[in-house]
């Protein structure tokens, strides 16, 4: 496939984190990729079988992964930039193969791999899944799935074309709550939604900074170079590398990245959305000078985005705001005297009949002694987020959070991102050209510009 600007053509909240189960027709899964390892004597799927699994930055998130699968499946190579950050995992799995470089893994044990889990920083997570894919590899991929709207639009494609399984790691998917969620709604019980309000406590590390100025020695069991992979290169510091990184435009996408896409999972899922009409952001402590190029290289310390949505099959047009760095909603008039909003995080759907407090709860919370809970719909996950996977590489059913789902929801919160640049201008949108109607200057920052030497 030919690049396209670098890229390929067009073909820990408290709030729950754990989207719609849909099986493919019996003629759609067989064209399924499924690997020769995990093929029973007769040539078909079985259970008993163990995945060859690889694991890519496995020193935070990507640990919890992998040693979700571990007790069913074979962990075969394991892979980090940072041999200290990773270490205590590489002894945890003695067994399995070490690399820096996660070409080198699939170039020396390519056919030895069935499936990757990818928990790497936001700005690698594209190029990464993207060779996986490539190479027939399953590919589980921590959210947000990529650092912009276009990766986003690419990795679903991608998923399709090599028919591989996929999942993004948005755990709260796979819990009974996101299901109720969207019973609640669809019962109808607070009647059409017109606005959502979601929270949350994010950003925890530091935001609305400038460079450092002070350039320390890289450590000894970093490879700098592979950590800033597609990224412009810049001296390393200890701002960037453990986990502050989600601060940094070049590498992390801020709050909205990190939290949004567990906390519009549910609102995604519930509401039927796709493509917001516009959005527009402002920003909570802005710097007298925000327009500096030091300063806009992070994400504000916080923020509000309000994004608008067209009507939808039997759904009127719908508003949600989202806040950040504190900042929160007005507490409902509906809630009980002494009760208040979590700082930590939440949301709020508003109906014209009602409210709903977390997607759970009926706001006054008495009437959920009167009201029956609406009837079970939804096809229940009954293993952990990453097992579904697992028994989608296996026997190819779609997992719950496959790139089909999470693709377009990682569009739709990632898009946000964009008003942050421009705040207090309304961004009109054009979701399916990934396209700003009337600002034209913020299309350059749908794309992501990779460094020479790396493209999907």
């Amino acid at each position: 496939m030919k690049k396209r600007n670098g890229s390929l053509p067009d073909p820990s909240s408290r709030v729950s984190r754990r989207s719609f189960l849909g099986g493919l027709s019996a003629g759609a899964a067989s064209f399924l990729f499924i690997p020769s390892s995990v093929f029973g004597e007769e040539g078909k799927p079985s259970a008993n079988n163990r995945l060859n699994v690889a694991g890519v930055g496995i020193g935070g998130m990507g640990q919890n992964n992998v040693n979700a699968v571990a007790g069913t499946e074979n962990i075969v190579a394991l892979c980090d930039v940072d041999s200290g950050y990773a270490g205590p995992v590489f002894k945890k799995y003695p067994k399995a193969k070490v690399f820096v470089d996660y070409r080198k893994m699939l170039d020396d044990m390519g056919k030895d791999i069935d499936a990757v889990m990818i928990g790497t920083p936001d700005h690698t997570h594209a190029v990464i899944a993207m060779e996986c894919m490539k190479r027939g590899k399953h590919v589980y991929v921590q959210k947000p799935l990529t650092r912009t709207v276009d990766e986003a639009r690419l990795l679903t494609e991608a998923a399709r074309t090599y028919k591989v399984a996929t999942q993004m790691g948005i755990q709260g998917h796979s819990t009974e709550e996101v299901r109720l969620t969207c019973e609640w709604i669809w019962s109808g019980v607070i009647g059409n939604v017109t606005e959502v309000h979601i929270w949350t406590n994010r950003p925890v590390w530091p935001q609305g900074i400038g460079r450092p100025a002070e350039t320390p020695e890289i450590p000894s069991s970093l490879n700098w170079d592979l950590w800033i992979g597609p990224a412009p290169m810049r001296p390393y510091h200890p701002i960037y590398h453990p986990f502050k990184w989600r601060g940094w435009r070049d590498f992390g996408t801020g709050a909205l990245g990190d939290i949004g896409c567990h906390s519009f999972d549910r609102v995604f899922w519930a509401l039927k959305l796709k493509y917001p009409t516009s959005v527009q952001g402002s920003y909570a402590n802005p710097p007298l000078d925000w327009q500096r190029q030091d300063i806009v290289e992070t994400f504000p310390t916080g923020s509000r985005i309000v994004y608008e949505f067209p009507a939808r099959e039997d759904m009127p047009p719908v508003k949600i705001t989202w806040y950040d760095g504190g900042l929160m909603p007005d507490v409902p008039p509906e809630m009980e005297e002494g009760r208040k909003l979590s700082p930590d995080g939440g949301m709020i759907f508003v109906g014209e009949k009602g409210k709903l407090l977390n997607g759970t709860q009926l706001l006054p919370y008495s009437l959920m002694k009167d009201i029956k809970r609406p009837e079970k719909t939804l096809p229940r996950i009954t293993t952990s987020h990453e097992m579904n996977w697992v028994n989608a590489c296996k026997t190819g059913e779609k997992a719950c959070a496959d790139f089909d789902f999470s693709g377009p929801l990682t569009e739709m919160v990632l898009m946000g991102n964009l008003s942050l640049y421009y705040p207090g201008q309304k961004i009109r949108w054009d979701g399916q050209a990934m396209q700003a109607i009337n600002l034209p200057e913020a299309n350059q920052y749908v794309k992501h510009l990779y460094r020479e030497g790396w493209s999907l």
